[in-house]
């Protein structure tokens, strides 16, 4: 495959208008986002609940809630500009060409109404399949997602299957039209560890057999060194660290990277995982300077006044932290 890019973010910023009941604040839930996703790459988004992992993908498929706006940057999907689509153009566009996969698939699926008619739906919509070309596309997607006894399972409505075949299903109608990008927000949190494991390997296979492009929003770092290549850090809207999924394993820069694995492993002891200390920051009332200095341990007098710019680290990774900023003033 080309390594072509599919997905490119400029400096995309999304705002909340929020009523705290005194006064309307501004939560800059994604700030000033800059990424960039290879056609068939794995990538993964990770940090932290409240850090614009979601926004960020909801903004990327514009089905943002009234109060958020985006307002500046660019989505560029296959070289085209998605802001500048108009509703008819998008809808066209999600579900054909970009896929959704959400945490709980009850979110994605209609109790009413059955298994073969939700994935139907999206078949008829997108590709105009009717009567018996229609059945046996279904019956051939559920087969796909490792779903036996198609016939009767297309009869059957969400509450009569597993949390796995539900997730299941909701993956067989994110492929069903066969998009160039999938993307999973949280597909397994719901999910026991063995049917965890199935499904990312199902997943797998399927990357391998359509070579759609998948991202990954996550906090689950084990998913991350199972299924992807490249990682992007966030924290409070704001992208701190990208670099390949060893590096940031091997050798975490940014404070903030270097917290989440401790949490979630120990870096130097697998037995040990220490809490990140403090708190998110409240978004509506960020600090000043680098968001995370308030918990970080590594903190310079820099940190609390004015925000770190980007460093290039090497060809491939980027870290926002005045740490390696410094470092490269020095060589100079």
């Amino acid at each position: 495959m080309e390594n072509n890019l599919i997905l490119e973010v400029q400096d995309l910023r999304t705002y909340f208008s929020v009523f705290d009941g005194i006064e309307k604040k501004t939560v800059k839930a994604v700030d000033g986002v800059s990424f960039a996703v290879t056609a068939g790459d794995t990538v993964a988004i990770i940090g932290e609940s409240g850090c614009g992992k979601s926004t960020l993908a909801l903004s990327i498929l514009r089905v943002l809630p009234d109060s958020a706006q985006v307002l500046g940057g660019k989505i560029l999907f296959d070289g085209e500009n998605l802001l500048d689509k108009n509703r008819m153009e998008m809808s066209k566009i999600r579900g054909e060409k970009i896929a959704m996969i959400l945490q709980d698939p009850m979110m994605s699926l209609n109790p009413v109404f059955t298994i073969g008619n939700q994935i139907g739906e999206t078949l008829y919509y997108h590709l105009g399949l009717r009567n018996q070309l229609l059945k046996e596309r279904i019956k051939e997607l559920l087969l796909d997602v490792r779903i036996p006894e198609p016939e009767r399972r297309m009869k059957q409505y969400p509450h009569e299957m597993s949390g796995g075949m539900r997730q299941r299903i909701v993956g067989a109608i994110a492929l069903s039209c066969g998009p160039k990008l999938i993307m999973a927000d949280e597909p397994t949190t719901n999910l026991d560890v063995t049917i965890q494991l199935q499904y990312l390997n199902l997943l797998r296979d399927l990357q391998r057999k359509t070579g759609v492009t998948l991202l990954f929003i996550t906090h689950d770092l084990g998913i991350v060194a199972e299924m992807c290549n490249r990682v992007i850090v966030m924290y409070s809207g704001k992208i701190v660290e990208r670099a390949p999924v060893m590096d940031i394993y091997d050798h975490p820069a940014h404070p903030y990277t270097q917290a989440l694995l401790e949490a979630a492993f120990g870096l130097h002891d697998l037995s040990k995982r220490n809490p990140i200390q403090g708190e998110p920051p409240d978004m509506a009332a960020l600090p000043p300077g680098c968001h995370y200095h308030p918990r970080c341990s590594k903190r310079k007098e820099i940190c609390d006044r004015q925000e770190p710019p980007e460093t290039t680290l090497n060809g491939e990774r980027t870290v926002k932290c005045w740490l390696y900023s410094m470092e490269k003033d020095n060589e100079i």
